[in-house]
């Protein structure tokens, strides 16, 4: 949380500045008679679900690259620069870039993409949120999100949820486009109803699995392939791990037999393959995200990866 705050705090004096020379770059950039819907999205895949139901009506474009923690993105000009052209912004919500994202929106001086206008769309708010806390939040608990889990996008009814809210805002911020926008929704969700079959198929072999996890981030993932999840690298989120939680989680899977853990490639892996080793485990480095790792460039290339490094070898 202390992290966090500073982020926050840097960020609105960031995004103050970086707004002033936007404003004034963005008086010089022409914009074509006939342009396209423009939408920020704050991850790569939700840009790709935005190309899935906007097709040639929209240019979507991702703040955080797929190889970042969403958690922690620079401000830079260019982020400013984006949003002060965007149309539609949308974000993945539940605080997960309140660290960064708030003052580059204002910094923007966009008005169309303020907080509670049509051009700012929080994809969690249909989500089944997990892991809500049912404590009084403080910072002794580390880095949690006191609205629940954000990382909900992978799993497929998520990820569905998702196309719909951005397909009704843009058909709500581009009225001409809306019977686009519909049919270009049914498509994805037909495609996408047609390939969880084949996912949940090919996932057989994993159900039941016990896994550790480096962040408390694969929640809606283990929910969806039925994984169980005995414990966190992390002691508590956004905190390295003491060497007395280290020996205890070894323990606790020498005990459990868990043989996997799980993380993301921007967590540092000297922790997760000491453990690994210990324990008689490995460590799998799942993505996150699109464009985390070479040929993952959409959507349906992330779950595809996911499943393929969950699989045994």
């Amino acid at each position: 949380m202390r992290r966090r705050q500073r982020l926050v705090n840097r960020g609105i004096v960031v995004g103050g500045v970086l707004g002033l020379l936007v404003v004034a770059a963005a008086a010089f950039a022409p914009r074509a008679a006939e342009a396209k819907v423009r939408v920020v999205t704050t991850i790569e895949t939700f840009a790709d679900l935005a190309r899935q139901v906007g097709g040639d009506r929209v240019e979507a474009r991702a703040l955080a690259r797929g190889t970042m923690d969403p958690h922690f993105v620079e401000s830079k000009p260019n982020l400013v620069l984006e949003l002060n052209r965007a149309d539609l912004l949308v974000h993945v919500g539940l605080e997960l870039e309140i660290g960064w994202l708030p003052p580059l929106v204002l910094g923007s001086r966009n008005p169309k993409i303020q907080l509670g206008q049509p051009g700012n769309l929080d994809a969690s708010a249909q989500i089944p949120v997990q892991d809500v806390p049912a404590t009084k939040i403080d910072r002794s608990l580390g880095d949690i999100h006191p609205q629940g889990n954000p990382h909900y996008w992978i799993p497929p009814g998520n990820a569905g949820i998702v196309a719909r809210e951005i397909a009704e805002r843009l058909a709500a911020i581009d009225p001409a486009g809306a019977a686009a926008y519909k049919a270009n929704l049914e498509r994805f969700t037909a495609e996408l109803g047609r390939r969880r079959v084949e996912w949940e198929k090919r996932a057989a072999p994993v159900r039941g699995m016990k896994v550790v996890t480096y962040h408390r981030s694969w929640s809606y993932v283990s929910g969806w392939l039925g994984l169980q999840e005995v414990g966190t690298v992390e002691p508590k989120p956004g905190i390295p791990a003491p060497p007395s939680h280290i020996a205890q989680l070894i323990g606790l899977m020498r005990k459990d037999g868990v043989k996997v853990i799980l993380m993301e490639s921007f967590y540092p892996r000297n922790t997760v393959e000491l453990i690994a080793q210990k324990a008689g485990a490995r460590a799998v480095v799942l993505p996150s995200d699109v464009g985390a790792a070479p040929g993952i460039s959409g959507y349906f290339q992330l779950v595809d990866a996911v499943l393929q490094k969950l699989l045994p070898p």
